[in-house]
């Protein structure tokens, strides 16, 4: 009988060291390939829109045609399916499909149409291979479900695996069993925005070749906490959002680095940070629905509210706070806004402006170019009390930080982040007005 696959990209879109895909081309006669918007970049709840920011789909569409550039390389192209349910259930039904395919590791709140195809089809081969994360979930020195509940206690039980080495690029693939579909109109020709981050394998790879070939990471740990720039930080976490780039792969290129360059405090942050990642991806397969929980991962919620308008003026970065301003343009403007940025805006979104979290975190993902579901809920559970901090709750103090990272305030002016001058609230919790007039 000839072996029909399906392969299922999602936040894999690339050739390299995917291992998923290396195994569907190893055993399959006969293979498609299939990207689904609708299961890929589902927005969770509590958004005040219904997609993704123009950043986040330039990002996206422009990696998506590298992927499918790739694939015509080998004779192969990539199928856009809109309802992914009911698209690869006719597939499977017209063609006779016997297998399934995709990168194992993807978080619960984003696998509802392949459990459901799962179950509708229960004598097909569905198939799931790690190829995003550092470890697979043998080589942790712990069971899944009993993940550590802080970084420092994970980071202290897997800093030390060695890590696999990264597969190379898939070089040929078995012929397509449906004709070559036109590129879904979606993907054509979206409106191009200026930017520092180009989507795809091929700008990855490039951007993670430029990255060690400079001297950058011998001082990354110096420079991490900058706020604008292509040179503070790595930079790396738009491509592996998406899987454009190999988080393994990056590894191999680190160690190099450090046996070639240097190794010191600034290389082995860069490990430390990608641990981060690693740590939240776990995080989201462990705690999985109570990721939106408003109490997260905790017995109790937060003390705050929701107040419209202090919502929309944090988003438009009219708030009295002028770092936070300029951190929020900044992501309107780009989709990218640095780590310290991420940290200052969110502790000021639960602290002084006393807002529900879920909402800051949901504009977030709306927003990012680099978005990932376990590291972008995850964090703002951290600064929300809710989540894996240790300490719970911390806030930021954001006149002493701006001091520190902005002395100057060459961010703020660059953004255009000062204050307007104008008091918070110009209504209460009631809508009532508020005029600052009258005596109290």
């Amino acid at each position: 009988m000839i072996k029909k696959g399906i392969f299922w990209f999602s936040t894999d879109l690339r050739l390299d060291d995917n291992r998923a895909l290396s195994y569907a081309a190893s055993k399959m006669d006969q293979l498609i390939f299939v990207f689904c918007p609708e299961e890929s970049i589902r927005l969770t709840s509590f958004q005040t829109g219904r997609s993704i920011s123009n950043n986040r789909q330039q990002f996206l569409n422009q990696s998506l045609a590298d992927l499918q550039k790739n694939l015509e390389a080998l004779n192969q192209h990539l199928i856009i399916c809109e309802n992914p349910t009911q698209s690869l259930a006719q597939m499977i039904d017209n063609y006779a499909v016997t297998h399934v395919f995709r990168s194992g590791g993807q978080h619960c709140l984003d696998s509802s149409s392949w459990q459901s195809l799962k179950t509708q089809y229960p004598s097909l081969s569905f198939n799931e291979m790690g190829s995003n994360r550092l470890f697979d979930s043998q080589e942790l020195p712990f069971d899944v479900d009993q993940l550590p509940s802080s970084f420092s206690k994970f980071r202290r039980k897997t800093e030390k695996i060695e890590i696999q080495q990264p597969q190379p690029a898939v070089t040929h693939l078995p012929p397509a069993f449906i004709a070559p579909i036109q590129w879904h109109s979606r993907f054509y020709n979206s409106t191009a925005s200026e930017s520092d981050f180009v989507g795809g394998e091929a700008e990855g790879n490039l951007h993670v070749q430029r990255y060690f070939n400079s001297q950058h990471p011998s001082t990354y740990k110096q420079t991490r906490n900058g706020l604008d720039g292509m040179d503070y930080s790595t930079k790396f976490s738009p491509w592996l959002s998406l899987g454009c780039i190999s988080v393994r792969r990056i590894i191999q290129r680190l160690k190099q680095y450090e046996s070639e360059i240097i190794a010191n405090d600034s290389t082995y942050w860069i490990y430390f940070e990608l641990l981060w990642r690693e740590y939240f991806q776990w995080y989201g397969d462990q705690y999985g629905e109570k990721m939106t929980a408003f109490s997260g991962i905790k017995d109790h919620a937060p003390i705050t509210s929701f107040y419209p308008e202090r919502f929309q003026k944090w988003c438009q970065g009219t708030t009295p706070y002028p770092i936070v301003n300029a951190c929020m343009k900044q992501l309107k403007a780009t989709g990218y806004m640095s780590n310290r940025g991420r940290q200052l805006v969110a502790s000021c979104f639960v602290h002084e402006l006393s807002l529900d979290w879920r909402y800051g975190a949901a504009y977030m993902e709306q927003q990012l170019i680099d978005f990932d579901l376990g590291s972008n809920w995850g964090n703002w559970q951290y600064l929300a009390g809710v989540g894996a901090d240790p300490r719970g709750h911390r806030q930021f103090d954001l006149e002493k930080q701006t001091h520190i990272y902005d002395s100057k305030q060459q961010f703020i002016h660059r953004w255009q982040g000062q204050c307007n001058n104008l008091p918070l609230d110009s209504i209460d919790p009631s809508d009532w007005p508020i005029n600052s007039e009258i005596p109290a």
